[in-house]
């Protein structure tokens, strides 16, 4: 426990191995994430990427090896689940808020629960973050009323009203029409700037190149490359790697 402390690493994943069936979809990974930085994982559909954010935050068990949060083992029965989860935002490609609820009750559902504060405390929270995210004006709006890049900024600023020590955000753009993703990636942005903790599923590569600290490859469940944006673009050493790039920067 005392080492997470000391090396400055957040989130700590060692030889992590999870099957759906007959299916390895992570096979030995191994990763670890420094407080403060943005890692992009990328890698083709199916390589396993969404799976791993999933075991870090304790959605998904694994079948053998270890998970840890902020110096605690990730299990996800018992108590301690609960609190980690309370200290990571996770952003999905669907933006899942509650249509029947405000944007700002969508916003100050989780802290009410989560960290019992006053329902007046809480909103105050989700119209600064409203600002944050750029949609001050939003706040008695229903998701509805909402375009699809809004709606991902209000569960940007959903997440992040609990104050989480880690963002995770799996593939928040690709549901998103081409003319959003953007205001998204700005907002994701400036959370990078910041010094918010993140771990980003994307095929956003501009992002990746701009944002983030460090590329992971993933593919066929196994890490096959990481690096800084310039190592993974420029000096790729792995073949899937380098074909990847390749594909993206040609399209």
């Amino acid at each position: 426990m005392e080492r997470a402390e000391q090396d400055g690493s957040l989130v700590q994943l060692d030889n992590v191995r999870k099957s759906f069936g007959d299916n390895l979809v992570l096979d030995e990974v191994d990763l670890e994430i420094a407080r403060g930085s943005a890692v992009v994982v990328a890698g083709p559909s199916g390589s396993g990427k969404s799976t791993m954010l999933r075991c870090i935050n304790g959605l998904e068990s694994i079948d053998s090896g270890t998970v840890r949060f902020d110096g605690r083992r990730v299990e996800t029965t018992g108590r301690e689940i609960y609190a980690i989860r309370a200290e990571i935002g996770m952003v999905f490609q669907q933006f899942n808020l509650f249509p029947h609820m405000s944007v700002l009750d969508n916003i100050t559902l989780g802290p009410l629960e989560v960290a019992g504060i006053s329902k007046e405390e809480g909103r105050e929270r989700a119209r600064a973050l409203l600002e944050r995210v750029g949609i001050p004006d939003k706040a008695d709006d229903h998701p509805a009323d909402l375009s699809g890049g809004q709606q991902q900024r209000v569960a940007i600023a959903r997440a992040l009203a609990v104050e989480p020590k880690l963002m995770l955000f799996d593939e928040p753009t690709s549901a998103l029409d081409p003319e959003m993703i953007r205001e998204v990636l700005d907002v994701m942005r400036d959370l990078a700037h910041d010094g918010m903790t993140m771990i980003v599923v994307t095929h956003e590569m501009g992002f990746a190149r701009e944002v983030c600290d460090r590329i992971v490859f993933i593919d066929d469940g196994r890490i096959v490359e990481q690096g800084t944006p310039d190592e993974f673009f420029n000096h790729t050493t792995s073949d899937r790697a380098k074909e990847f790039v390749d594909k993206i920067i040609h399209h």
